[in-house]
């Protein structure tokens, strides 16, 4: 009897009292842990598929102990340019031994359905928030909005002047320094 587990992210294929190097778990040395994302299961013969994983089965293991893996060299390089970078790795492993395949009866974590159960509390007060916080807003842009209209209208009015009515606009107003100031300039002086 062998079974298809998906472990911290990776799929093995499992026997009884087989020992199997998996990612760290976060679980203490001497544990039990059960792993019911079984994807397929044979029974001397009898080949159960998941869709995408069967319900009710699951894997019994025990941790046996915490370890880092072989290192290994990461060494890149770049002919003729004098580049070379040497980098270590060592991955964290766990290993654990393999204590019994469940074909039936097995109960889903309960972790999961509390998790499934706080995720709509969460979002709905992630939606309150969040139209607490629209309403301000709206009432907030709508001014922001309107004052911007007058002020491209005024800019728009003033863009359509020569330089010589912007100039004596700017006397009127008592801007100093017209004489070495460009069109652009007036009209950023004037719309102050």
């Amino acid at each position: 009897m062998y079974a298809i587990v998906e472990i911290a992210g990776q799929q093995f294929k499992v026997a009884k009292d087989q020992k199997v190097f998996v990612h760290r778990l976060a679980t203490e040395e001497g544990k039990k842990v059960t792993f019911d994302n079984v994807l397929l299961l044979d029974d001397n013969g009898k080949v159960t598929v998941g869709a995408p994983a069967i319900d009710g089965a699951a894997v019994e293991a025990k941790v046996v102990k915490h370890l880092k893996g072989d290192k290994v060299i990461v060494f890149k390089k770049k002919r003729r340019k004098g580049y070379r970078v040497k980098n270590g790795h060592r991955q964290s492993l766990t290993e654990i031994t393999i204590e019994g395949i469940l074909a039936s009866g097995a109960k889903k974590s309960a972790a999961k359905p509390k998790a499934e159960k706080a995720a709509p509390k969460k979002e709905e007060a992630k939606k309150e928030t969040k139209a607490k916080a629209a309403a301000p807003k709206a009432k907030a842009e709508a001014p922001k909005k309107a004052a911007p209209k007058k002020a491209a209208a005024a800019t728009e009015d003033l863009s359509k002047k020569t330089v010589a009515e912007l100039k004596e606009m700017a006397k009127s107003k008592g801007i100093e320094g017209i004489s070495s100031m460009k069109k652009a300039d007036l009209i950023a002086a004037l719309s102050k």
